[in-house]
């Protein structure tokens, strides 16, 4: 056991590349076994792409096709779009089956990436094969790239950014060229990217001007960003409810506030509505909150079972880290996914906490990715002899 564990274990990359392909395989025969699944934005990523194709991928043109009120320019979904009509240009009649096959390559990817990060960062190559089954086991991961959406697409660039985050980290040498294209990339997969970029943009500040020294200072920050997310929302809800909400594009969003709607489509859920400042920041509270919550009265047990290991296992990797050794480089890196994770979750507080918790799904590898380093952060700590 000690030999699997050293450093020096010299059939430890063997192992990680065993376990990545198998993972893979696992993951790759359930939606294989499932098959495409389509919803309502599948088919309207469908007639955008034929859209697309009558225009002879002429960009420019397809911008200005849809100019619905309550959208975002069709640039913020180009990606998607741009991918689905290739697949129809190419395998036609099999086009939803190929954009399938299309996802699970960015998952393999994906996997790819998660390790070479991990390996980046100086977690054993056994730690981070032992991490990979919890991949295997998110409800999350086993759900969305079966679907013909943006949401694979989205989270490989997602993993792909927090690669060249912790690169500049550990190199001490921002990635400018490589961030730059990938922001590029986010701006053209989903109009919630912005929540991603601002966290990168946030934590190159951070790591520019090295604002923070210490783990004290993490903890105290996130303690800060916990209180002040839902403050900060409820101030910009009364912004534009005072000013913009004659705006087709934004009255929705407060008009969900004012119902006192905290999870979509689940009024379990829902508050009575507000009938003051304080009471709008508790509803943003709560919905920030149920962005990471396991549980949902329609989820089977098993479901809820596989939530709630993946959300015992991060927070479990956070106290390791809080109470582990002080590493300056793993310090930054566990703080820009927590960041990561925050931004995220404030954003879709703010405009729609999904009926399924699909908005969660680009930040599940980043989170499981806490796991190994905190295993990495165990052992450096000499908590077990090996």
């Amino acid at each position: 056991m000690k030999n699997i564990f050293s450093q020096e274990f010299k059939y430890a990359n063997l192992v990680l590349s065993l376990s990545i392909l198998i993972c893979f395989i696992i993951i790759f025969y359930y939606h294989l076994s499932s098959g495409f699944v389509m919803s309502s934005d599948s088919e309207r990523f469908s007639r955008w792409a034929d859209e697309l194709i009558k225009l002879n991928f002429n960009l420019f043109d397809f911008f200005s096709i849809d100019k619905a009120s309550h959208r975002p320019s069709l640039f913020f979904f180009s990606l998607p779009v741009i991918s689905i009509a290739l697949c129809k240009l190419l395998f036609v009649n099999e086009w939803q089956f190929a954009f399938l096959i299309f996802n699970l390559s960015l998952l393999f990817f994906s996997l790819l990436i998660y390790s070479k990060t991990l390996l980046l960062i100086g977690v054993r190559a056994i730690l981070v094969s032992l991490s990979l089954p919890i991949i295997v086991i998110s409800v999350d991961i086993l759900i969305w790239p079966r679907y013909i959406l943006s949401d694979m697409i989205y989270a490989f660039i997602v993993i792909t950014s927090l690669y060249f985050v912790v690169k500049s980290i550990i190199k001490k040498k921002i990635q400018f060229f490589g961030i730059f294209f990938l922001i590029l990339l986010l701006l053209g997969s989903r109009p919630s990217s912005i929540s991603v970029i601002f966290a990168i943009f946030l934590f190159i500040g951070i790591f520019k001007f090295q604002i923070f020294t210490s783990k004290k200072f993490i903890f105290l920050s996130i303690l800060l960003m916990i209180i002040s997310i839902p403050v900060v929302l409820g101030l910009i809800f009364l912004l534009i409810d005072s000013n913009f909400n004659e705006l087709s594009k934004v009255d929705y969003i407060t008009d969900m506030v004012k119902t006192g709607m905290i999870i979509h489509d689940r009024p379990d859920t829902w508050l009575d509505p507000p009938s003051n400042f304080f009471e709008i920041i508790y509803i943003y509270f709560l919905r920030f909150i149920n962005f990471f919550n396991p549980y949902a009265s329609t989820f089977s047990i098993i479901h809820i079972v596989l939530n709630c290991i993946q959300v015992f296992l991060i927070l479990f990797s956070i106290l390791v880290w809080l109470f582990g050794v002080q590493i300056k480089t793993i310090d930054q890196i566990f703080f820009y996914i927590i960041i990561l994770s925050f931004s995220v979750a404030a954003f879709h507080s703010f405009i729609l906490i999904d009926y399924d918790w699909r908005y969660r799904f680009p930040i599940i590898l980043p989170l499981v990715m806490l796991f190994p380093i905190s295993l990495e952060i165990f052992l450096k700590n000499k908590l077990i002899k090996l």
